[in-house]
């Protein structure tokens, strides 16, 4: 791995081996300026030596390649990997909110906020989210590295024809675009409805059999929950039940009969946004824009195996011999923005006797039209309340957070989370240890290596 080096004047400068780093540092002829990426400055003016350094990028909505080379050397070699779960944790705080928020007063519907009335250029927090993490990845070599060009794979996905090859195995050609998946159909439901021949596809009941069906998101396990129409699904009011999206249920090990697209939508709606904002952030820089047909062809010259950062090393003008080891990050969340949590109540279930949660023993309905007394209701057989629920919200910022490294005992553990008011910490090997045991804490932010 390299070491970036800066001049006095913070200007950056070629970057150096960890072996010369070391001996800068301890004869005092350096110090340490950043630590992410590892950087060193100089403390005299040293005649400079440069030579043309180039970014290259494999953009992605999961995962970032990154390659920073010259005609000679390979500086980096990495991978950053992105937040998985940012949409739901978007939602589980919209959620909470809306319902303290409902607690507390009436409050008169606004229309402000919607669709109509977004700026151009707006984004769904998740992509802008991403988006941003291209660009500071970018600006943080920059700051420390005389990079002179810079190179990223954006391409453009035709997400109908991907959908129908994989669904089909047919290529649209001509009028095939305008008949979609809903060609007839007025309405999604319907449409899933039609394919699915009115037939309830757990159970084979059908509307002649006085079946009530509904529309079931086939991925929510994954937490797919996009309305394409190969991941929903026609089941009956008496399959569509709590019970059966559960671990064991017969809804929960379904699944998609195409995969999502995200990465590719994700692509055809920021490229553009990010390569201008880039570009223009940064005039003096040389940019390019690649596709994946080239990337993968100059992966094939090279010998290369299929990965993120092999992408990016094929990409650009140069691929020295000389590389450096592969590094590997998993972005961590800095804080915890869902100050609410839920506990449901707990009640002994009349036929066995077993403790379970109120969600276990519910009426079992998943739509507000429904009755609460029909056959799902399981609610009858609730016999003794256990416990009652409630619900619990952080009101202060505790010291400790998920992921950050504690030293107890002279041993390094992570922190899994607090409980008691923040006084006890639960280390990885599964035990609460008093925060007053702790003696040293590394906080954990941003991006930390994959071991």
């Amino acid at each position: 791995m390299s070491v970036c080096v800066v001049a006095p004047d913070k200007k950056p400068l070629m970057p150096t081996s960890e072996y010369r780093a070391r001996k800068l540092l301890k004869s005092g002829k350096a110090v340490i300026f950043k630590y992410k990426p590892f950087t060193i400055m100089l403390t005299r003016i040293v005649s400079e030596n440069m030579q043309p350094i180039e970014y290259c990028c494999d953009t992605g909505y999961k995962h970032i390649g990154v390659s920073i080379k010259s005609e000679k050397h390979e500086y980096f070699d990495c991978q950053f990997d992105m937040l998985q779960d940012e949409k739901k944790c978007h939602d589980d705080r919209r959620k909470m909110r809306r319902a303290r928020r409902n607690r507390l007063r009436y409050r008169k519907p606004r229309f402000d906020n919607r669709t109509a009335s977004k700026k151009e250029g707006w984004l769904a927090p998740s992509l802008r989210n991403i988006r941003d993490q291209h660009i500071r990845i970018f600006e943080r070599f920059l700051e420390v590295m005389p990079i002179v060009s810079a190179t990223f794979e954006m391409g453009s996905f035709d997400v109908h024809a991907m959908h129908e090859f994989e669904a089909t195995g047919t290529v649209l050609k001509g009028d095939d675009y305008q008949k979609g998946p809903r060609y007839g159909m007025n309405t999604l439901r319907k449409a899933v409805f039609y394919r699915d021949n009115y037939t309830c596809q757990v159970c084979g009941k059908t509307t002649d059999k006085g079946a009530i069906l509904r529309v079931h998101h086939i991925g929510f396990k994954t937490g797919d929950h996009t309305n394409r129409i190969s991941n929903l699904l026609t089941v009956c009011t008496k399959c569509h039940t709590s019970a059966n999206h559960k671990p064991g249920g017969k809804l929960y090990d379904l699944k998609p009969r195409t995969k999502p697209f995200n990465g590719a939508a994700f692509m055809n709606a920021v490229r553009w946004q990010m390569f201008r904002t880039l570009k223009s952030t940064h005039p003096d820089l040389e940019w390019h824009m690649t596709y994946g047909a080239a990337t993968q062809e100059a992966r094939r010259v090279l010998h290369l195996e299929k990965s993120h950062a092999n992408d990016a090393y094929a990409m650009g003008e140069f691929h020295p011999r000389r590389r450096t080891p592969f590094m590997h990050f998993q972005k961590l969340r800095r804080n915890n923005r869902i100050l609410e949590k839920f506990f449901d109540a707990k009640y002994v279930d009349a036929r066995d006797g077993k403790t379970k949660k109120g969600a276990e023993l519910s009426c079992g309905r998943t739509d507000r039209s429904e009755s609460r007394h029909s056959e799902k209701n399981l609610r009858v057989f609730r016999e003794r309340k256990v416990s009652k629920g409630r619900r619990v919200i952080r009101r202060s910022h505790y010291t400790l957070r998920p992921g950050d490294n504690v030293v107890i005992g002279g041993e390094k553990h992570r922190a899994k989370g607090v409980h008691n008011k923040g006084t006890y910490v639960v280390t990885d090997a599964k035990k609460s240890v008093p925060v007053k045991k702790v003696e040293k804490i590394i906080h954990a932010g941003g991006y930390m290596p994959v071991k």
